[in-house]
């Protein structure tokens, strides 16, 4: 069935709690959506895989209740944990807690009790436990925006259940969580590009850090160091060969918020990826790096990927701990300088190289500035072009203005996708401008099929394109003392023709013959009414 997004959306944005912020109200609405989903899956599990005796007139969540009591609850828990890595006992069930608020039975204690029950069984399968365990921990349910009281809370948390049981999604509950994330961060505004990368950017940077790969046996891993709510990793779904098979890829990434980072944990698994294949972490990825620590002779191996695709847009009031024992840090100490404190794009930039397979690509959604600014961030570009194993820039890509999210009747300022290989044949950049390829919205741009085609073909086939692409070797680079400002490559300015002089003096002289010829009418016409025309000196 295809989801009716805007009707969803409708339905949503007018059941939300007058009192919330936007990305407060979207914690509550997607981390029931999500609940919901658990507990249907874990049906189809009983149902499918015959757990249960059934009997005619019976639903699945009748007959789960009827079998799994007393001590036989933790042989079914069990099970269901081992195949699943999550276990939800009868009494908690979604259709359990929807007949409860249907009857007006639910207690203020209903939902905590829900979530620790939840946390608890989340233990019984160790494999799975980092990916379940207090994924619902940032649900604040003693939030005095839900109530002043525990009554007014209970009911306030009633309202949003209701609200999330009425989805229609069939089999698209991932479709959907995803919809509704991005239609809360562009509710959000700019807020909301700290958890949701356009859909059409990150199928960019998925394109391009899959362009060319094959299929393979073994599993392609994929990292993104500031992974927000998991969407710009789960685009390389779609372009990986094989994508959607299982185990075909490894998702990695590392989010500082908490929120954030269970939103990443449930949009990953709600879209079908096993909990065998995600691997996040809550965490500052430049305070601490990819925590696969020492081995038993205590060298420390770092990990490394096939792919990094990111999202690093920074404001005002950012910042990261550039002190100079950083440059002991083996991810930085190789480019002679430190990222400035209140701009760490390089920081991480640098960061994410040091993680990357010598054979592998990174795609990074990053500020133009990284591009043409000065002083500890000219040394870093210079070294990273110049660098001992040769040129690691590989592309340069300007996007349209206004694509990205931003505050609310603001333009989002314009961004570049910055392309970065280990293992080169060649040290030249190619800049693609496509700043003015783009579907004009009511509030924002937005990059069509044909849009992201033409950025595709363009990277792939490394020509110039008049206008739109250009080929730069290093010698021009070098020319520019290393700024990689698009504009110094790819001119898109229109000249005006010359001007053909004689022309121009004929058009001249034909215009004085006709004022001429208008003038000796005008005369003749005074003289017959008896008017003598004046002519000033």
């Amino acid at each position: 069935m295809s989801i009716d997004i805007d009707k969803i959306w409708t339905e949503v944005s007018a059941g939300k709690i007058d009192s919330m912020t936007v990305s407060e109200y979207k914690t509550y609405v997607l981390a029931f959506l999500f609940y919901r989903y658990l507990s249907e899956i874990q049906e189809q599990y009983l149902a499918k895989n015959n757990v249960l005796e059934i009997s005619c007139g019976m639903t699945v969540n009748q007959a789960y209740a009827a079998e799994a009591t007393g001590d036989d609850l933790a042989d079914y828990l069990s099970d269901i944990a081992s195949s699943l890595g999550y276990a939800i006992a009868p009494s908690d069930t979604w259709e359990t807690l929807i007949a409860k608020i249907e009857g007006n039975a639910v207690i203020p204690s209903d939902y905590q009790t829900l979530f620790l029950n939840f946390d608890r069984n989340a233990l019984l399968n160790v494999a799975a436990q980092k990916n379940f365990q207090k994924i619902f921990g940032d649900v604040n349910l003693s939030d005095p925006r839900l109530g002043s009281d525990t009554n007014a809370r209970t009911h306030s948390l009633n309202k949003i259940v209701k609200l999330v049981a009425g989805f229609e999604y069939g089999d698209k509950a991932g479709a959907l969580f995803g919809k509704l994330i991005e239609r809360f961060a562009a509710s959000a505004g700019k807020t909301g590009g700290q958890f949701y990368t356009p859909q059409s950017v990150s199928q960019i940077m998925a394109k391009i850090v899959t362009d060319d790969i094959t299929e393979s046996d073994s599993a392609f891993t994929v990292y993104d160091p500031t992974c927000g709510s998991g969407s710009t990793v789960l685009a390389l779904r779609d372009e990986v060969p094989g994508g959607h098979r299982p185990g075909a890829i490894k998702y990695y990434g590392q989010e500082k918020e908490l929120t954030t980072y269970n939103l990443a944990r449930m949009n990953l698994l709600l879209n079908g990826v096993s909990y065998s294949n995600i691997i996040l972490n809550n965490a500052d990825t430049l305070e601490i790096d990819w925590p696969d620590g020492q081995d038993a002779k205590g060298i420390d191996h770092p990990r490394s990927f096939d792919a990094i695709v990111a999202d690093i847009q920074f404001g005002k009031g950012m910042s990261w701990d550039n002190s100079d024992s950083r440059l002991k840090d083996p991810r930085f100490k190789d480019y002679g300088r430190l990222a400035p404190k209140n701009t760490p794009d390089y920081a991480f930039i640098l960061h994410s190289l040091f993680h990357l397979n010598e054979g592998g690509t990174m795609a990074m959604v990053l500020p133009h500035g990284v591009l043409f600014r000065g002083k500890a961030e000219g040394t870093i570009r210079e070294n990273l072009i110049k660098h001992r194993s040769g040129n690691m820039i590989h592309a340069v890509i300007g996007l349209p203005e206004n694509i990205m999210f931003s505050e609310k009747g603001k333009k989002s300022v314009a961004v570049v996708i910055v392309v970065f290989k280990k293992k080169r044949a060649t040290n030249d950049i190619l800049f693609i401008d496509a700043s003015n390829d783009f579907l004009k919205g009511k509030n924002k741009n937005y990059l069509t099929p044909d849009h992201i085609k033409k950025i595709i073909d363009a990277y792939h086939n490394r020509e110039d394109v008049p206008k739109y692409a250009h080929l730069a070797a290093l010698d021009e680079i070098m020319r520019n003392e290393y700024n990689l400002n698009i504009p110094r490559y790819v001119s898109t300015y229109d000249e005006e023709p010359p001007i053909d002089l004689e022309e121009v003096m004929s058009s001249l002289d034909a215009i004085d013959a006709e004022i001429a010829i208008t003038q000796a009418n005008v005369d003749a016409s005074l003289k017959a009414l008896g008017v003598k025309r004046i002519v000033s000196s």
